[in-house]
Order: C-alpha cells, then sequence, then structure tokens
C-alpha cells in the first residue's frame, strides 16, 4: 500500500539504551519500493551504526540536531545540525553521536529496502535481549565489515 504523509505521532518507536530510539516513519512496502524513511536519536555518545555498507541503497542522513561522528570509507568527519551525509552504495560507513553530544537525525534509503524488522532486531540487541549473529542484516541490504559481525 502507497501512503503520501507519514505522521511522527503514529511512527512506530523503538527505544534504545541511553534514552536513544528509531521512530519507524515509512518502509519500502509504504513507498512503492521508492524509499524507507526513520529517524535515529541517540543519546550522548552513544554509537549508531558498526562499519557496514549497501550493495543495492543510497542512503541518506540529514542531521536535525546535535553532533556525529562519521566515517565514510577512509574519512573521519563530524557533522552538525543542518549537515546532510550522503553514502552511495558499496561505500563501507559508520557513525556515532560525537563524545560529549546526543544527536537526532533522519535516515533515507533509496531504492527502500524493507528495513523495519532489522530495526526492531537492532533494538532487542541493543538492550540486551538478543545477540549480533542473529540479526542476519543481509537481508534488509546491510553488509558488516568481517571485523565488525560481533
Amino acid at each position: 500500500m502507497n501512503k503520501h504523509i507519514f505522521r511522527a505521532t503514529t511512527a512506530e518507536l523503538v527505544t534504545l539504551p541511553g534514552g536513544g530510539a528509531f521512530h519507524l516513519l515509512a518502509d519500502a512496502s509504504h513507498t512503492g519500493d521508492a524509499l524507507g524513511v526513520n529517524r535515529l536519536v541517540l543519546g550522548v555518545g552513544a554509537t549508531g551504526a558498526k562499519t557496514h555498507h549497501h550493495a543495492k541503497s543510497t542512503e541518506m542522513f540529514y542531521v536535525l540536531d546535535g553532533e556525529l561522528d562519521f566515517v565514510l570509507g577512509d574519512e573521519h568527519t563530524r557533522v552538525t545540525r543542518g549537515d546532510v551525509v550522503v553514502v552511495p552504495p558499496g561505500l563501507p560507513h559508520a557513525f556515532g553521536a560525537a563524545p560529549g553530544h546526543a544527536a537526532d537525525l533522519l535516515a533515507v534509503l533509496t531504492p527502500g529496502v524493507d528495513r523495519f524488522g532489522y530495526f526492531r532486531h537492532l533494538g532487542r540487541i541493543q538492550r540486551g535481549e538478543a545477540d549480533f549473529a542473529s540479526l542476519h542484516a543481509e537481508r534488509y541490504d546491510v553488509h558488516f565489515a568481517e571485523d565488525q559481525r560481533s
């Protein structure tokens, strides 16, 4: 079912330790596979994602508030409110809230991949309810670097 409006008030909330959360706004199946959208809130200094890449999709991050440290291939950079990061397919990347800072960002993946199940499972892992090996991330076009799989 294609929708055109996705309200923050009805987004599913997946809580994370340290006051963080995924706000699941639009999965690919809601947009005709055009894109997927979520908002990610990270607590002070929290890790956002281990080094990974997407084989099929471009990912865009818009920093709503706070500061994040990004690794894009071999480049390390800090981004702040209003900055946009675009990650093309195949580029290894990782990110997290900068030390001493929280972060709030909007993430868009296009073409879309149904990833709400992935974010729910990540929440369980971060809350200690599941282990990382149970994630099966490849089915969501998330390919972790060999040294990041544990």
